[in-house]
């Protein structure tokens, strides 16, 4: 006999996606400043990497 408990079992309909709930306000700009501070330091290291190209030769 197997005394080991068996993992649930769950539906594809249940795991099939994640959500993203921001209902306070605070939440949304923290998210929304998140994904903008993302954008400026990937633009601000391009920038960065293209300037250093031309100092460095």
């Amino acid at each position: 006999m197997d005394n080991h408990p068996q993992p649930p079992v769950y539906r594809d309909q249940d795991v099939r996606q994640g959500e993203i709930i921001l209902r306070m306000r605070t939440r949304r700009v923290i998210f929304i400043a998140g994904l903008a501070g993302m954008v400026i330091l990937a633009l601000l290291s391009l920038i960065l990497a293209h300037a250093g190209h031309h100092i460095v030769g």
